[in-house]
């Protein structure tokens, strides 16, 4: 004989019902959720727990619960679970500024041969010297909760980012003296109907680049069988090459030489080739602060071409103050990257090759930032 129920029968509004039959249906909600509105719209259509938990495949203790609690504390309310206060906080706050400020000290500074922290290094640091330090909670502290507290403050002890100190004690000044010219080649830009007497150039050296070959050849993706290039992992070195080269600020175009040195004489028939190129115009350089710029060799050749050359020197460790940064940039990610040649001649010819096409439509480098925003944004350059 089924056992009777002396529970209340369950009472719904037209809006319950429905929220409860849209509930039992939907394939966003939780699982759970599904589940207890089909157990309630059940028991309200007069089936009783017993053939409810057999329908639904459910402990019979499950099918009580969840009615009653609707019951309780009406659908909306009742289909949830309780709110729970969760597992009381087992480290205090002073330990975890304690970890906190461990994260910010560099491991080498404590007695390691590290130069930062991994997770697994300091939290053996912490366990090992908590007690000592008067940070007992800590003593069984592991890698999951450092990451936590960690995360918790936005610190990143395994990770280094970079930025750019100054230096030089006239940053200001030279920093302002090459914005200015900048703001200059803007200027001239706006007046290209006109005749204009004078050049910028912002110009740089890349040293160094490589001339590598490969001793076998590299296989090509095949489609369904490999999806990137195979290159075997030995290598032939050809030599290097540096390029010297500069940007017209006001037409775009790049003037260039390739050498297989880098020296003051290199740079004095650089300086002769742009004085051959623009033979009407004063031409003004942004350049850095290296030694063959203002060496003795340098020196004796502008003083045989006088008010010919004026150089704007960037700030010392500044080098992304020059325009022509963002082109080697450019350059180093779609051209020399991963490039192979079979001699440092053909080095030169792709190098040549890449600069020649874009003469071909050259493309203005402009400062992208104010010099108001130069305390806040070290660099910006954009084409």
């Amino acid at each position: 004989m089924p056992r009777i129920s002396h529970r209340p029968k369950l009472s719904f509004t037209q809006e319950e019902l429905d929220y409860l039959t849209k509930l039992s249906r939907s394939r966003n909600q939780a699982a759970s959720i599904v589940k207890r509105s089909k157990i309630v719209l059940l028991s309200y259509h007069g089936k009783n727990d017993i053939e409810i938990s057999r329908e639904l495949k459910l402990d019979y203790k499950t099918v009580r619960l969840w009615i009653q609690r609707v019951l309780d504390l009406g659908v909306k309310e009742g289909l949830v679970d309780k709110s729970r206060s969760g597992k009381s906080r087992e480290i205090s706050a002073e330990s975890r500024a304690r970890v906190v400020l461990l994260a910010c000290m560099k491991p080498k500074d404590l007695g390691y041969p590290h130069e930062i922290w991994t997770q697994r290094l300091l939290a053996e640091h912490i366990r090992e010297n908590c007690i000592k330090e008067e940070h007992p909670d800590l003593s069984k502290i592991n890698q999951g909760t450092i990451s936590k507290i960690l995360n918790a403050s936005k610190i990143k002890p395994h990770k280094i980012s970079c930025y750019v100190a100054k230096v030089d004690p006239d940053f200001d000044q030279k920093a302002s003296n090459v914005l200015d010219t900048y703001r200059e080649a803007k200027r001239l830009n706006e007046k290209k109907n006109e005749q204009i007497k004078t050049v910028i150039i912002s110009y740089d050296e890349k040293p160094g680049i490589q001339a590598i070959g490969n001793a076998y050849p590299d296989l090509m993706p095949v489609e369904g069988h490999y999806s990137t290039i195979a290159r075997d992992y030995e290598y032939k070195r050809h030599g290097t090459l540096s390029l010297l080269a500069g940007i017209d600020l006001i037409s775009g175009g790049i003037y260039y030489k390739v050498f297989e040195q880098h020296r003051s004489c290199e740079f004095v028939e650089y300086l002769k080739g742009l004085e051959s190129t623009y033979l009407e115009e004063k031409i003004i350089i942004i350049l850095d602060n290296l030694k063959i710029h203002t060496s003795e060799e340098t020196r004796e050749y502008l003083a045989t071409v006088p008010d010919k050359f004026e150089f704007v020197f960037t700030p010392k460790h500044a080098s992304w103050l020059n325009i022509i940064e963002s082109f080697f940039s450019k350059m180093v990610r779609s051209v020399l990257r991963g490039i192979r040649v079979d001699s440092i001649n053909e080095l030169k010819e792709r190098i040549s090759q890449y600069i020649n096409q874009i003469n071909e439509k050259p493309v203005l480098f402009t400062w992208r930032y104010k010099m108001e925003e130069m305390d806040e944004m070290p660099g910006g350059i954009t084409v």
